[in-house]
């Protein structure tokens, strides 16, 4: 694919008048083709019927539309999860995964920002990686397109959680969100996406400058400002005080909550005395809530916590701070797709399609 050649996807409204006037094309196609692309999801140039066949192929030769390529998808047995693998690129993978609730309401796209990861966090299988680049912004938002065409369904949520440091490819993800928000294009609210961070505060603190609309989470998983390098090496760079203070500026200039994520180890990070500590947190940023979530990995030596840890866990966080508490469990965890798991290709049942 040639650099050279503007691909439509990914593109903003302003951007495909730009290349329209630049073809030689009325300014106004550039509507016609931004819903055309993320409303109606059209998957080749020809489909653009509101075109006329002459503009079709002017596009088709001077503009490229691509589209991930799929090459796994794998359905949970346990709870309709699916976790999909995209190839962007010799020798590069990404992965996305769907994540039905249970009664069918709320339907989730989890979607990559990177190839691999610039970070390292001890019980995530993506750190394990080489990190092999940012995804474009089209190829973020193709995930979408490509996984809801592949389940036959929209999705109601969208949280980039999947592989990759958001923070890390900050203008491409946001690029991304901006559309996924707007209503001439896939129409989401902006509180139905969430954007995500291992603790990267100068990304924090950028978001917040730009007064972004979005649900924001932090990977905290380690209260302890001298324990949490252990677990998340992004904390070298950005220690956990920084990133407490961005928290605290956030929810004070965007008057916001903020969300932590918090993957539970026994005998590193769920003693009583943490507890305690992550509800001070709690108290201290006002406007949160806590998402707890069992360790899925196991390649770390750590092990998964039982259900008598997490209920202990919980009880004693509970009795600390008014913050809500939700355990997110771990859908999708049978063929590799929840928390912590993506890129990993050992699958524990035959869920092939």
């Amino acid at each position: 694919m040639k650099e050279e050649i503007p691909v439509l996807k990914g593109k903003t409204k302003k951007e495909l008048e730009e290349i329209c006037v630049s073809l030689g094309l009325e300014k106004y196609r550039a509507a016609q083709i931004y819903t055309g692309i993320y409303k109606s999801r059209y998957t080749t140039i020809d489909q653009f019927t509101t075109l006329s066949k002459e503009v079709r192929e002017k596009l088709k030769e001077h503009t490229q539309y691509p589209e991930i390529e799929i090459g796994r998808d794998l359905v949970s047995k346990e709870d309709g999860t699916r976790k999909f693998t995209f190839y962007v690129g010799e020798n590069k993978e990404i992965e996305a995964v769907w994540i039905p609730s249970g009664d069918g309401g709320r339907k989730t796209i989890c979607i990559s920002s990177q190839i691999g990861c610039t970070l390292n966090c001890k019980f995530c299988a993506t750190g394990l990686l080489e990190y092999k680049g940012n995804l474009q912004t089209w190829q973020i938002l193709d995930q979408v397109l490509q996984v809801e065409r592949l389940v036959g369904d929209r999705a109601t949520n969208i949280v980039f959680m999947g592989m990759g440091e958001p923070m890390h490819n900050y203008f491409s993800v946001m690029k991304a969100a901006h559309i996924l928000r707007d209503k001439d294009a896939f129409g989401l609210g902006a509180l139905r996406i969430t954007i995500s961070t291992a603790g990267v505060t100068t990304g924090i603190n950028r978001f917040i400058e730009n007064k972004e609309p979005f649900n924001f989470a932090i990977s905290l998983n380690h209260p302890n400002p001298n324990a949490r390098s252990s677990v998340m090496d992004v904390n070298d760079k950005h220690p956990l005080e920084k990133l407490i203070d961005s928290a605290k500026r956030f929810t004070k200039d965007l008057d916001r909550a903020i969300t932590f994520e918090y993957v539970m180890i026994p005998d590193v990070n769920m003693g009583r005395d943490n507890a305690e500590r992550l509800a001070k947190i709690a108290r201290s940023v006002n406007k949160c809530k806590i998402n707890v979530i069992p360790l899925n990995t196991d390649f770390t030596g750590w092990r998964r916590p039982t259900d008598d840890e997490v209920k202990d866990f919980v009880m004693h966080l509970k009795a600390k701070t008014t913050a809500p508490i939700l355990n997110r469990r771990s859908p999708g965890r049978d063929i590799n797709g929840a928390c912590g798991m993506l890129a990993l290709k050992g699958i524990r049942s035959e869920t092939t399609k």
